[in-house]
């Protein structure tokens, strides 16, 4: 299984079919992997737009706010 980490600067809006097949990822075998770098992500001032698995999973920038605990979310969000 992998999964893929979209991420942007902060204010980038959701993403398209389109827009994430022209965007860079970094790619994990593991979710907690790919959790944990949405987490470094927000730690470097840009945000994660979407964790995609090839299992169907998909994961918004809210969602993985959510998952990350309140003050991440808060960054995601904007």
């Amino acid at each position: 299984m992998t999964y893929r980490v979209y991420s942007g600067p902060k204010g980038t809006p959701e993403l398209s079919a389109i827009d994430r097949s022209q965007m860079l990822f970094k790619q994990f075998v593991a979710l907690d992997e790919a959790l944990a770098w949405a987490r470094h992500v927000t730690r470097d001032g840009r945000v994660p737009l979407l964790i995609e698995g090839d299992d169907g999973t998909s994961i918004n920038r809210r969602e993985i706010g959510a998952m990350l605990g309140a003050d991440v979310h808060r960054q995601v969000e904007h």
